[in-house]
Parts: C-alpha cells; structure tokens; sequence
C-alpha cells in the first residue's frame, strides 16, 4: 500500500473528522476551532468553540452539532450562530468526546468518564443519547473510555470504541433510538481503539495510538491490512473524497494538555480499494 501524505498540518490537536459536502471538517481542540479542508489542502474556520470543540454531526435540516467538552454540551450550529442543544453534566462524569448523528437526528456522545489529565482513578461511563429536542437519554452504562462510532447503513446497529478496553462493541438500535443487545464487534489485543469509521465491506478502520497504526477490522477482530502511521500517533480516521476512497487520518506527536503549546497535528491521507459507508 502507497504511504501517507500530508494534507494539512500545523494543528493543535485534530479530532472528530466528518467528510461533508465535499470537504472534511474536524476539530482542532486546542485552537478551539471547528475547521473544514479540501483536497487540494485550503483549510478554513467554520465556528470557535470557546470550551473545546470534539465531536461532529449533521442534522437532517443541515445545522452542525458540536460537542463541546469541557462544559459538557452538545451545542447546535446554524451557520451564523451556535446555541446550545443539550446540557450532558447530568450524565457525562467526564469531558464528553466523540458523537456520531443519525440519520433521525439523534446524536449519541461519548465521555471520558473521569478526568485522565488531572489524576483522577479510571472509572466507567455511560454513553448519552440526545435526542433532536435536546432531551437526554443515557442509553448504555458501564463503557471503558467510549470514544469514535460508527453506524451501519442500515442504520440498525452502532459500533463504539471502548478505548481502554481494547475492544469495539456493538448495539442494536431501535425505532425509537434505545440501544440493547449489547456484545463485542471485535476484541483487538494490544489496541487502544480512538476514532473509528466503517466501510462498504463492513470493516471498520481502527485509529491505534497504542501502536502507531490505523487498522482495518472485521467482526470478530480479523485485521485485514492497516496503515503504518510511523513516528506519530494515530488518533483519529475518515473514509471520504469524491468515491469515499480517500482515508483521512489525523495524527499528532502526543496527546493531552501538553499539546495546547504544540502544532504537531496533522491530517494525512492516503487512497485505498474499499469505500465509505454508513455514518458518520
């Protein structure tokens, strides 16, 4: 497989990559800024998000739903001014993190469930669900650090990276959006599994900090091929581009505050045979 290349870098810490309309949009924490880059690497400013933006989604009227970490909210932007949708400190017993939205509208959070940086004991968490009221609704409890989701294209089944648990673990969606039917996807040993995204074939690529690795899993935890992404780690992925053949993957010397003082981050991408599907 061809290496990496570099689309754009000089960022803090990118995180949440989402390809929409033509351009992939992410999170740079620590400039607190919402971006998007084309392919041709041209990066603009979409929103500042003043408490740290993370996850990303769309929702079906097109307005972008941000998570904002550190105060732990889901705030909802028009393209002219950003309010808040949900408030999640009720829930969320950390920094809240990744999100994936449905094709209803309904965005499920993740949450540290503790503050890592500022020593305090590792504990389980839950993941939210906020519905396009602003209602929240925990919908699964006891989760390792649940970080990136994906969702099937049937929209059926959602697959969350418990991080710390060296595994992905899937659900079964309702109508209504609960989840039930709880079990592992894949148990990846040695792994610490961070963004994710699925593709046609029903692999899901596995952003592996631990190892310097984006990952191409199956169910059950076959690994079929991967990218090595060398002195960096990997923290996050995106299947897109005009034929959602483009792998984006974001990159960086480190993680944690350490960061803020840094422009290390980096989105690489690299073109390989099997496209996007399903969400994000």
């Amino acid at each position: 497989m061809k290496s990496l290349r570099v689309l754009l870098g000089g960022l803090t810490f990118p995180e949440g990559p989402r390809w929409h309309e033509g351009r992939l949009w992410f999170s740079d924490f620590y400039s607190h800024r919402v971006m998007a880059v084309d392919l041709e690497g041209r990066a603009e400013t979409i929103v500042e998000v003043p408490n740290r933006p993370s996850g990303l989604g769309w929702t079906p009227a097109g307005d972008l739903l941000i998570v904002s970490m550190l105060d732990r909210r889901v705030l909802r932007y028009d393209g002219s001014r950003l309010t808040e949708l949900a408030d999640l400190s009720g829930v969320a017993t950390g920094p809240c993190n990744d999100m994936v939205v449905d094709a209803a509208g309904r965005a499920y959070v993740g949450n540290f469930g503790y503050d890592r940086h500022q020593g305090e004991a590792a504990r389980t968490t839950c993941l939210a669900r906020v519905d396009p009221d602003g209602r929240v609704t925990r919908a699964a409890e006891d989760l390792v650090f649940p970080n990136g989701m994906v969702i099937t294209p049937d929209g059926r089944t959602l697959v969350v990276g418990e991080t710390f648990a060296e595994r992905l673990t899937a659900f079964d969606i309702a109508a209504d959006g609960s989840l039930s039917n709880r079990r592992v996807f894949a148990q990846i040993p040695g792994s610490a599994p961070d963004g994710i995204c699925l593709d046609a074939e029903g692999a899901i690529w596995v952003s592996n900090p631990k190892a310097h690795r984006v990952d191409r899993v199956f169910a059950g935890g076959r690994i079929a091929g991967g990218v090595d992404t060398g002195a960096l780690f990997s923290y996050a992925c995106m299947l897109g581009g005009p034929t959602g053949r483009t792998l984006f993957v974001l990159t960086n010397s480190g993680s944690g505050p350490s960061m803020a003082t840094k422009t290390d981050g980096r989105i690489e991408i690299i073109d390989v045979e099997v496209g996007a599907a399903g969400l994000p």
